[in-house]
């Protein structure tokens, strides 16, 4: 019996892309990454971990904001080379920015506009 981690076709850093959607809404929070230990303790401990790569460390989202990702289902796409996790994202605000998603710009007359507003200052989160 192999194991579900061999099972993910990790890329030549070791990294596979993991997206966060929101379980209520499906809206897409985010996208990062996430090493093996990273999956392995998502799992385990049923909130999001990250590998930060500009950090080269782990990452457990809401260490320093208090915003985490609870993990309610987690699914691995058709080539192995995919995670998306259903979350329940704890205070609302996945982006460092301070906004629900960090997918908050929409092209616009070839402009990118943003459309999502800031719901708490990033300053009052990270202190």
């Amino acid at each position: 019996m192999s194991n579900w981690l061999d099972e993910v076709k990790w890329d030549s850093n070791g990294l596979v892309a993991a997206i966060a959607q929101d379980s209520k809404t499906g809206r897409i929070l985010m996208m990062a990454y996430m090493n093996r230990e990273a999956l392995e303790l998502t799992v385990e401990r049923q909130e999001a971990v990250y590998y930060s790569r500009s950090r080269q460390k782990l990452w457990h989202k809401g260490e320093s904001s208090g915003h985490t990702q609870k993990l309610e289902e987690i699914r691995l796409d058709c080539d192995g080379d995919m995670i998306v996790m259903q979350v329940q994202q704890i205070g609302g605000i996945a982006c460092h920015t301070g906004r629900e998603s960090c997918a908050y710009r929409r092209l616009e007359n070839e402009q990118w506009a943003i459309v999502d507003p800031v719901l708490k200052d990033p300053s009052d989160i990270y202190q």
